[in-house]
């Protein structure tokens, strides 16, 4: 089958992961991506986690299907690359702290002049506008911001965070979601614009109805671990022989018959 993005063309200047996360996402599906990196030590997330003869494995599980170049964003010469680079592109991907590439010269109003199809997405803690837009911040911050290490883990206990980067990698889903909403939009105007949220958004819209049942019955969800208080069996669960086992009654249908099959009917 031929790749539905294979025409699309993106450049990829982001950092470490929610930013990357979503070209890699958009290469997955045939976009051209192109990866800058600093010279000499390259992105960070080559020297996170585990690596193999010397090569990060999260970075190559993060980097997949990108061509890879290196240029300075600092210098001049560096800038004049990403200039050359964005006139026949669609989409640059960015997370750096509100400011960076206007103070390097490659805010959006400078490249869109170049090319005014141009999409820019942009990644940070907490958005380009807001009280706390000035502020830097990364993934942990964000899942404490929204809310979610607040209502995870269990209620006698401190909250908890995730065991792997759920923030940042919401927000490299939102941001090719976002990116192909945009392109779509392009298709009827001819005109690009930028798509700018921060990290802690996307989380905070997957956390479920808790704005809603606050402001319509003043409830504040807790921590409740594996449970859910409107479905049951919803748990994790040890049986005889030593193994976990998921389970969801989350459909009538579904608890009728796990009350059948271990003979307790007279829950129905």
């Amino acid at each position: 089958m031929t790749s539905p993005l294979k025409k699309i063309r993106v450049i990829d200047i982001g950092t470490l992961l929610a930013g990357p996360w979503g070209a890699t996402l958009l290469g997955d599906f045939g976009a051209e991506v192109i990866k800058v990196e600093k010279p000499d030590l390259g992105d960070e997330i080559r020297y996170w986690g585990n690596n193999k003869n010397g090569v990060g494995l999260m970075y190559k599980l993060i980097n997949r299907n990108k061509k890879s170049i290196t240029a300075d964003l600092r210098t001049k010469f560096g800038v004049k690359i990403i200039k050359t680079l964005v006139k026949n592109k669609d989409i640059i991907i960015e997370n750096y702290r509100k400011g960076t590439l206007e103070k390097w010269g490659l805010g959006y109003e400078t490249l869109s002049k170049i090319n005014p199809g141009l999409i820019m997405v942009r990644i940070t803690g907490f958005g380009q506008t807001g009280p706390n837009s000035h502020k830097p911040g990364f993934g942990t911050l964000a899942e404490g911001y929204a809310g979610f290490a607040a209502i995870n883990g269990y209620q006698d206990r401190s909250p908890l965070l995730p065991g792997f980067g759920l923030a940042d990698e919401t927000s490299g889903l939102m941001g090719a979601f976002l990116a192909l909403t945009a392109l779509h939009e392009r298709d009827k105007s001819g005109i690009g614009q930028v798509v700018e949220f921060g990290i802690y958004e996307p989380l905070f819209t997957l956390l479920g109805p808790q704005v809603v049942d606050y402001d319509q019955l003043g409830i504040v969800q807790t921590r409740n671990g594996s449970r859910l208080p409107f479905t049951a069996p919803r748990n994790t669960y040890l049986t005889k022989d030593d193994k976990w086992v998921s389970i969801s009654g989350s459909a009538q249908s579904t608890f009728e018959r796990m009350c059948e099959a271990l003979n307790i009917k007279h829950l129905i």
